[in-house]
């Protein structure tokens, strides 16, 4: 199921893609190497997607050829139709591993900037005491990707809770009907890389763990619900054919 998931996004949003990366380059400690494209913005252009642990403690980490959250977008004013960019890993984790109910999907760990909505309620990262206003500042999202024909054939969307549906989310989920979780990790942008660290209950959770790295546009369905949140573009994946290649050291 999750070979036939990144397989329909590789061939719906991914046409302008080079793959030469398809041979699956790593380093020794099993990151995920990309060649640089100029026809990508730098501040998407994937040079490597490595993931590493200490302890409990795994580092999800993406070098950019250019500066990581330099590129953020342009505000529209309302909700419908917002759009959203986003770091993205995907991961061979099952959703239940960090609180959603189990289910199809693939588990991802994003960083995305919003400008016109603020999906974080229990936090307040630009410290100015007002919890609604920082979707513009780059944070931390788990989310569900799913293919959803309402985004257009064979694409993916941020997988939808039916009306009246209650399955389980994490404790931290934003209230927003679809599987995604605000857990507050903070994004570090430092010149071209972005870091995340997020502290797993147990070590066994992440056990051979796989992962990718993917720069990629969304958009808020101007519907804002079935689906709510739509990839709409992709602009480089590490691996080039999105087979999860990374092996967590």
């Amino acid at each position: 199921m999750l070979k036939s998931i990144l397989g329909s996004l590789l061939i719906t949003v991914l046409p302008t893609v080079a793959l030469a990366d398809g041979g699956h380059a790593q380093n020794q400690k099993g990151a995920v190497l990309s060649a640089e494209n100029p026809e990508i913005d730098p501040n998407f252009d994937i040079l490597a997607a490595h993931v590493h642990r200490e302890g409990r403690v795994v580092t999800f980490h993406m070098t950019l050829s250019g500066t990581a959250g330099e590129t953020v977008p342009e505000p529209q004013g309302a909700l419908a139709g917002a759009p959203v960019q986003s770091y993205v890993w995907p991961t061979s984790l099952a959703p239940d591993t960090v609180g959603f109910e189990g289910g199809e999907g693939i588990l991802a760990l994003v960083a995305t900037s919003h400008p016109d909505f603020d999906d974080t309620p229990l936090f307040d990262e630009d410290g100015d005491g007002d919890l609604k206003n920082d979707g513009a500042r780059w944070h931390s999202h788990w989310v569900v990707l799913t293919p959803n024909e309402a985004c257009g054939p064979g694409a993916l969307s941020v997988r939808d809770i039916p009306d009246g549906a209650t399955p389980k989310m994490p404790a931290t989920w934003p209230g927003l009907p679809i599987y995604i979780d605000s857990p507050g990790y903070s994004p570090v942008l430092a010149a071209e890389e972005i870091t995340i660290n997020v502290a797993f209950a147990d070590e066994g959770q992440v056990e051979g763990l796989k992962y990718d790295g993917v720069t990629s546009a969304l958009r808020v369905n101007r519907n804002v619900h079935a689906p709510l949140l739509c990839v709409t573009d992709v602009f480089d994946v590490a691996s080039g054919d999105l087979s999860l290649p990374g092996k967590l050291h």
